[in-house]
């Protein structure tokens, strides 16, 4: 592919014992330049990629939005994000869906330019896919073992004054007065008095 508006993605972060992120763009300008890309954008992050929360990454999304570029390069997919699966794959989805192609400089096989764009993407997809499942299962795993231990989920029960409400109740008060009275639901009131054994 040639005369690609290209913009360069690197981050090094305090894990990685005094990098220098000049490292990464000058061999990525090198690389653009063989390929006949023109460089028009350069993002540069020294944080940790465990969220997305970087200024230059916050930067690159909105010049994406803005179709300042047309393909992304960054060193590799760890220093693009480490998030996980799940949020790579969306990441991707997104420059895709903004017509923005994405190349590794480190990794041949993530590259939307080449034939296996399109299976790299059905990998990362099925993979997230699993990693949601797995998810789910752990949930539900987690709340199974809360519930043993007779732990209530869900919203506190609202605690209702229930001899206040049949008093009222008796003063000829309608459910909806009762309730606006005692800043609860009608149908809270009308359960409560049931249960008590009176309406």
């Amino acid at each position: 592919m040639k005369q690609l508006l290209v913009a360069l993605y690197v981050r090094v972060s305090t894990d990685d014992h005094g990098q220098d992120p000049q490292n990464q763009l000058l061999q990525l300008r090198r690389f653009a330049k063989q390929q006949g890309w023109t460089v028009v954008c350069e993002y540069v992050d020294e944080v940790t990629g465990k969220n997305g929360n970087r200024p230059a990454f916050r930067r690159m999304w909105e010049d994406v939005g803005r179709h300042r570029f047309q393909l992304l390069l960054f060193w590799s997919l760890d220093r693009f994000t480490r998030e996980g699966v799940l949020p790579t794959l969306q990441y991707l989805r997104r420059l895709e869906d903004n017509g923005v192609r994405f190349k590794s400089y480190t990794e041949q096989y993530v590259d939307s330019l080449g034939v296996f764009g399109p299976a790299i993407i059905g990998i990362l997809a099925a993979v997230a896919q699993q990693e949601r499942i797995r998810l789910s299962e752990r949930t539900k795993a987690g709340l199974s073992r809360v519930r043993a231990k007779g732990v209530r989920l869900g919203r506190p029960a609202k605690p209702l004054n229930v001899s206040k409400a049949r008093a009222l109740r008796a003063r000829g008060l309608s459910l909806r007065a009762v309730a606006s009275k005692l800043h609860v639901s009608p149908a809270l009131v009308l359960q409560r008095l049931r249960k008590a054994g009176s309406r």
